[in-house]
């Protein structure tokens, strides 16, 4: 019977939404717990994955900026701190424009761009 504690560390990446280069340099830098198969390959825990991805329960907030990651710092000050979070799941910014902003962007299908997500409030939940 086959193993399924562990999963390829390409299939990890894909359900983490992050790319295989990027699980690599997690586990260089200790982000990821990975282990070695017998031909020496990365496998990753299931458990591991479930970790960084925060667990999917029953989600009920809707909003378009929900960005799930991984906290990357925890910096406390006082009565406040500050958390950075590294995305690692795939996300789609939309944003409704004028098209005078789209010509003077240059905007096409295709070409780079940032969307900037501009809130009174970021909350964080687990």
């Amino acid at each position: 019977m086959k193993d399924v504690s562990t999963v390829p560390a390409s299939q990890a990446a894909r359900a983490l939404g992050i790319s295989l280069d990027t699980l690599r340099r997690w586990d260089r830098v200790g982000k990821i717990r990975v282990e070695r198969d017998a031909s020496n390959r990365r496998v990753v825990p299931v458990a591991e994955i479930d970790r960084l991805r925060g667990g999917h329960g029953d989600e009920t907030i809707s909003a378009r900026n929900h960005f799930r990651g991984v906290v990357r710092s925890v910096e406390v000050d006082g009565l406040l701190a500050r958390v950075e979070i590294d995305v690692t799941e795939p996300s789609r910014v939309v944003a409704i424009v004028t098209r005078e902003s789209v010509e003077a962007l240059g905007l096409r299908v295709g070409s780079s761009a940032a969307g900037v997500v501009k809130a009174t409030s970021v909350m964080i939940e687990r």
